[in-house]
C-alpha cells in the first residue's frame, strides 16, 4: 500500500471554503455550458423547422405567389434521399399575405404542409403563432381574413384550429401553418408544384460545417440528376440564410469557453490558498514526516492527495446543483427572454453528459497542476525547528 495514500487517509484537513468555492466554479462551468448547448440545439432545431436545414427552391423565391414553382417529384430526388446526412424531406409552399382582425393589420407568411394535422371538418384550417394572437387578439376557434397581394389580390378566411410557440423569431413576420393542397389550390397551382423542397439533417450533422457540407453535396446531385425540362433550382443551406444567428451561436461559444477558462483558473487559485492554509497549519506534520524519512515529493502527494478529495466533492456538488437547476429550467422555463434580441422566449439548456465528463476532467487536471505550486513550500520546512522532543 502506498504510504502518501494511506498517510493522506488519516490526515484531516479542513477545506470547506475552499470547496465552497469548488462547487460554485463548477456550478457556473456546467451551466454556461448547458445555456450555450441549450441557444445551439434550440437555434437549430428552430431553424430546421423554420425552412429546412437545406432549402432547394429557383432563384426568384420570393413568396409572393408569383415566383416560379418546381416539382415535388423531381428526378433528383431520390439521389437526396440515399444521403446519409438527411432525415427528411418535404414539399412546402411559402406565400406572404396580411392578416386584418379589427383594427389590427400584420404581416405573415402562410407555410403549406404536407402533413399539416388538421380537423377533416374544418376548412381552410390554420396554425398561428402566439405571436401573432398576442399581437391581432385572434384565437382558436376564430376566423382569420388574410389579403394576398400578386397579380391580383386574393381573399381567404382562415379557420385557426391551434395556436403554436415559436421556436426562433428570426424577423418581423409571423409564420402560419397551413395544409399544403390549401396552398397549392391558392396558387393555381398542381398538385406536383411547390414553392420549394425543404431538407433536414440527422443532429449529429447539423452543425455549421455539417450543413455546409451537405448543402455542397446535395447541390452537386441536383446538377448532375436534374432533368432538363425541369426547372433550374439552387440549394442553400441555413448557414447561408441566417449568417447572424449562426455567427451569435460561434460568439456564444467562445463566451462560454472563456467562463470555462476563467472559473478553472479562479477554481485553481482558491485551493491553491486553502493548501496553502492546510500546510502552514501542518507544519509541524510535515517535519515529522520529514524526520521519519519520507521525501518531499512524497510529503506532497500526501497534500495533494488530500486536496484532490476536496476538489472531487466540490465539483460534485457543483455538478449535481447544476443538473437540478437544468432540469427545473428546462421544465419550467422560469428564466424568460426577449426573443427580439435573443431569439427564444426563454433561458435555453440542454445537457451533454460527454461534454460535462470532459469538462470536468480537464479542470480537475488543470487545477491539481496548479496546486503543485504551493507543494514548494514543503522543501522550505526544516524537521530541526518544527519538531521539538520533549
Amino acid at each position: 500500500m502506498d504510504a502518501s495514500l494511506f498517510i493522506a487517509g488519516r490526515l484531516r484537513l479542513r477545506g470547506r471554503i475552499a470547496m465552497v468555492c469548488i462547487a460554485v466554479s463548477y456550478l457556473v462551468m456546467i451551466m454556461a455550458m448547458s445555456v450555450s448547448s441549450g441557444f445551439r440545439y434550440e437555434i437549430r432545431s428552430g431553424l430546421s423547422g423554420l425552412s429546412g436545414d437545406i432549402l432547394i427552391s429557383t432563384t426568384d423565391l420570393n413568396v409572393s405567389g408569383e415566383d416560379t414553382p418546381i416539382e415535388s417529384d423531381a428526378a433528383y430526388l431520390p439521389y437526396l434521399r440515399e444521403m446519409e446526412q438527411i432525415s427528411g424531406i418535404k414539399p412546402v409552399v411559402y406565400r406572404a399575405g396580411i392578416v386584418r382582425h379589427e383594427d389590427s393589420m400584420h404581416g405573415v407568411v402562410v407555410k403549406g404542409l404536407p402533413d399539416f394535422d388538421a380537423p377533416d371538418s374544418v376548412s381552410l384550417a390554420v396554425s398561428i403563432p402566439r405571436s401573432l394572437a398576442d399581437a391581432s387578439g385572434l384565437k382558436t376557434g376564430d376566423r382569420m381574413l388574410t389579403y394576398f397581394v400578386g397579380g391580383k389580390m386574393k381573399l381567404r378566411q382562415f379557420n385557426i384550429v391551434d395556436i403554436h410557440d415559436a421556436l426562433v423569431e428570426t424577423d418581423n413576420r409571423h409564420v402560419v401553418y397551413a395544409s399544403l393542397s390549401d396552398m397549392q389550390r391558392l396558387n393555381g397551382w398542381a398538385d406536383n408544384q411547390v414553392s420549394a423542397i425543404e431538407m433536414s439533417l440527422y443532429p449529429e450533422y447539423a452543425d455549421e460545417d455539417g450543413i455546409s457540407a451537405a448543402n455542397e453535396e446535395a447541390g452537386t446531385m441536383i446538377n448532375a440528376y436534374r432533368a432538363e425540362d425541369e426547372e433550374y433550382v439552387i440549394a442553400t443551406s441555413s448557414v447561408s440564410r441566417y449568417p447572424q444567428l449562426f455567427g451569435w451561436l460561434s460568439l456564444i461559444d467562445f463566451n462560454v469557453f472563456f467562463i470555462l477558462l476563467l472559473m478553472t483558473i479562479v477554481a485553481g487559485f482558491n485551493m491553491i490558498s486553502g493548501l496553502l492554509i492546510m500546510l502552514f497549519e501542518n507544519t509541524s506534520v510535515i517535519g515529522l514526516l520529514k524526520s521519519l524519512g519520507m521525501t518531499d515529493r512524497s510529503i506532497a502527494k500526501v497534500f495533494l492527495a488530500s486536496s484532490s478529495v476536496i476538489v472531487g466533492k466540490g465539483m460534485a456538488v457543483g455538478n449535481i446543483l447544476a443538473v437540478l437547476l437544468c432540469v427545473l429550467q428546462g421544465t419550467t422555463h422560469f428564466l424568460k427572454l426577449d426573443p427580439e434580441n435573443y431569439y427564444v422566449s426563454f433561458v435555453p439548456v440542454h445537457l451533454d453528459p460527454g461534454m460535462m465528463l470532459v469538462a470536468d476532467a480537464v479542470s480537475f487536471a488543470v487545477i491539481m497542476l496548479l496546486l503543485t505550486i504551493p507543494c514548494i513550500f514543503i522543501s522550505k520546512v526544516d524537521p530541526a525547528e518544527t519538531v521539538r522532543v520533549r
